[in-house]
Parts: C-alpha cells; structure tokens; sequence
C-alpha cells in the first residue's frame, strides 16, 4: 500500500494510505468428480521448434516443409511438450529468436480518431505522491456524471486513515465531497494539477476523489484515468475528397 501525502480544501495535510479496491469472492474449482482443480501451466512448444525455423530448415520451400511434418514429425518434442513449468521467468527475444538483454520500450501517442501523433521512448517518471509537497486539494471539481463522460476510468484506490487524526482529516474530506455530489481533481505538483506517479515507471492518471459517508463512518475512492474521451474534429472538404 503506498502512503501518500494529501491536504483538505483547510490547508490541512497529513499522510494516509491507498490500497487496491477488492471485492470480496470465494470460489471452489472443482472438476467432473468434484475434486479440487486449480490452473497450470504447461509447456505448448519451444523455439527450436517454432514455424519460422522449420521453414529456413526446409529451404523456405512451404511444400517441403509439409512433406517433412507428414513424414519426420519435426514440430513435436515429445520428452518437453506437455511438462508442467513452475518458477518462470519473463524473456524478452529478437527477430532471430535470440535472449536479448538490453531493451529499449516505445510508447506511441495516438491523436483523438486513433491516428499514431509520435513515438517515443517510454518515461519512466518518479514517484510524486509520498514527497514533502502534499497533493493539493485544488479546489477543481467536477460532477460525477460529467467524469463517467469523459474519463475513461482505468482504475481505483481507496484512500484509508492510520490513526484517530487521521480519520477526521479524511471523514471531514469524504463528507465535503458528498455534499457537493461532486469528484474533486486531485493531482501532484505546486498547483495540484499534475498527473498521479504511484509507482516508479508507472503510468501516469489523473485522480478523482469520490467522497461518501455513513454515519461515522466514510469512504474515499480514488479514481485513476489515463485516457480522456474527445470528439474527433469533423474533416475537412479536402480531406474528403482524398479519401473519396
């Protein structure tokens, strides 16, 4: 669970604590016999035996190729095919199928209708949640209606108290929050507009602060978007013409 720093619209901050919104459910998988079943992972085919490489050893001739998998059976390893695999590891290969070991991740930024706007080498920002500098309450809020438009909600967190003070900050952000019927921007930097780093390397969101209470007791959810919904603009004359 990350800690993390926040302030109230009172300019009062404090350190809370976000974890993952889970539900709750129980299930038994059992087979035909109601035996216990549980997943597995098993070995479906390795490199060496892949189509690329039975090809190049058939001269890439497709023909041949078939002639050997009717006559030699080339694409089966019977003592491997079918082993169960336990303790793996992720690996990245090349084009010739080859470990590599050095890794260079591209991120591509596409425009509102899908088209790729440009490609980058993927950020790895830092983490701005848990510095000395609180994430604001800047005071930006949105109706819940309006955030389910245009947001595509990607993920949520639930912000909880570690002790009695705490409690308070967090009851008395909840409740304010529901008055209004609103979900407030919540974000990182001076102004509290920047986007939300969790996690180092993680995809930047930006949060929504939903507030709700019961009584004495509350709940706030943070809701976590990377992608917001806009309306493409209509084409041109020109650009219809060229497509016709």
């Amino acid at each position: 669970m990350p800690v993390i720093s926040i302030s109230n619209s009172k300019n009062r901050d404090s350190q809370v604590k976000a974890e993952s919104v889970r539900t709750s459910m129980r299930v038994r998988w059992i087979d035909e016999s109601n035996r216990q079943a549980g997943t597995a992972r098993i070995m479906k085919g390795t490199l060496d035996k892949s189509f690329e490489l039975l090809l190049a050893a058939a001269d890439n001739n497709t023909e041949q190729l078939a002639q050997n998998l009717i006559n030699e059976d080339p694409e089966l390893n019977v003592e491997l095919y079918g082993s169960f695999l336990r303790d793996t590891s992720r690996v990245y290969v090349n084009s010739d199928q080859e470990i590599v070991h050095s890794v260079t991740q591209m991120e591509i930024v596409r425009n509102p209708d899908g088209s790729v706007k440009l490609t980058r080498p993927k950020q790895s920002p830092e983490v701005n949640v848990s510095e000395e500098v609180p994430l604001k309450y800047s005071g930006k809020l949105f109706s819940k209606q309006e955030v389910y438009r245009k947001f595509v909600i990607a993920s949520k967190m639930q912000i909880v108290h570690i002790n009695g003070l705490t409690y308070d900050f967090l009851f008395d952000i909840a409740k304010e929050l529901e008055e209004k019927n609103s979900m407030l921007l919540l974000g990182a930097g001076p102004k509290g507009l920047q986007q939300l780093v969790l996690r180092r390397g993680a995809v930047p969101y930006r949060g929504f602060l939903e507030g709700r209470t019961k009584g004495s007791e509350y709940c706030l959810i943070l809701h976590l978007s990377n992608m917001e919904l806009k309306v493409p603009e209509a084409p041109t004359s020109t650009a219809v013409e060229k497509a016709q």
